[in-house]
């Protein structure tokens, strides 16, 4: 980790409209890498659950508004005007009502890039109505696929809505955009929905199903637990271990490592209809060792293999604190920032800050006086 202030996005500066999951999940990445972020909090809303343990908010600043009032809209409109891009994650049409949308704040800063997060997008017969993670992978065609055969679809906690399909995703749109302002371009709207998002995750599962490669059937393919070399196995000490074994080569050292390469059944790789029964050969067999004996046969080796780690473990794994993939955050373990960079590096993450701690301190850098900060605390637009 380099020093604070470091990052290809330094000198970039962010407002972020507080909200959950993917907003500030893209907040957090645009901060990681250099970003100011500064959260505009609502003057008055109960902390949040997680306070200064909330790894997606960390690295903020924060002043907080009664965005209720004339002075506080025009005290957010000002902040918005001295900077390269916004975050919100409302519903389509709050930030209007709020005389915050996009054609006044574009109107106010034509080089802004307005980054609007939604589970549904902006437009559609569902962008008036609320959902959550779940129903935007539903919608977009992956959770039909993320369980084993003859079980319901099992949501991947919500990875791939909210934080890939959703903050990543708007995160990327953000850096584009910006990459076009500074290349002369006008400031946009990135209209960043989950579906959206989401649907672009699938892009090589459809590229398989569109070549007779992948079908509808859940659990029957090569990467969604179909296949005997590709899922995870437990183990003699019930702990679970995975392999990941495609490509023949990998495949080949993986059955004479647990003893099957004069097993002929093992001979044919893809076929798909003798999948089942392999599979349970292998199960039984990775049954006969604890995972620490696994992992002293299969890691450092060309079977694609990890343990299934639970993320305590993860955090004291050799590889992973080689890498420094954790860093203590306030006192906690928080995953560092990524990706890594050769010049520019990236600082280690300060914790989420309190609402409004940053509150006069904001100001002051907007300009206001001393007599302009109190007659707002004196209005009640500031605490």
């Amino acid at each position: 980790m380099s020093q604070a202030g470091a990052g290809p996005l330094s000198g970039l500066r962010i407002v972020e409209f507080a909200g959950i999951g993917p907003g500030p999940f893209c907040g957090m990445m645009l901060a990681d890498h250099g970003a100011q972020v500064i959260r505009v909090d609502r003057k008055g809303a109960p902390p949040g659950l997680l306070g200064r343990k909330d790894v997606l908010a960390r690295g903020r600043r924060s002043i907080a508004l009664d965005l209720k009032s004339e002075a506080g809209i025009a005290v957010a409109r000002k902040l918005c005007a001295s900077v390269d891009g916004l975050i919100e994650g409302f519903r389509p049409g709050v930030m209007e009502r709020l005389g915050l949308g996009p054609d006044v704040l574009l109107g106010d800063n034509p080089k802004l890039v307005y980054g609007r997060m939604t589970g549904w997008g902006q437009t559609g017969p569902y962008a008036p109505y609320a959902g959550h993670d779940i129903n935007y992978i539903a919608l977009a065609g992956a959770l039909a696929h993320f369980g084993r055969a003859g079980e319901k679809p099992t949501p991947p906690i919500n990875l791939v809505g909210d934080f890939g399909g959703g903050g990543m995703m708007l995160a990327f749109g953000m850096v584009a955009a910006l990459l076009n302002v500074a290349r002369g371009g006008e400031g946009q709207v990135v209209d960043a929905a989950m579906t959206d998002g989401t649907a672009v995750l699938m892009g090589m599962v459809h590229g398989f199903r569109n070549a007779g490669m992948w079908s509808d059937q859940q659990g029957a393919n090569l990467l969604d637990t179909g296949a005997h070399f590709y899922d995870t196995y437990e183990t003699a000490d019930g702990k679970f271990v995975s392999i990941g074994s495609i490509e023949p080569q990998f495949y080949n050292e993986l059955c004479a490592r647990v003893g099957l390469a004069e097993d002929p059944e093992f001979d044919g790789q893809m076929n798909a209809a003798q999948w089942p029964q392999l599979k349970d050969k292998l199960a039984a067999i990775f049954r006969q060792k604890t995972r620490d004996e696994w992992d002293a046969m299969l890691e450092h080796t060309d079977v694609c293999y990890a343990p299934v780690l639970s993320m305590a473990e993860a955090q004291a794994h050799p590889h992973m604190r080689a890498r420094e993939a954790f860093v203590d955050v306030g006192g906690d373990p928080q995953p560092a920032p990524a990706p890594r960079y050769s010049q520019t590096g990236t600082a280690r993450p300060a914790p989420a800050p309190d609402s409004g701690a940053d509150t006069m301190a904001i100001l002051a850098d907007l300009g206001m006086n001393e007599r302009e900060i109190a007659q707002l605390r004196e209005d009640g637009t500031i605490a």
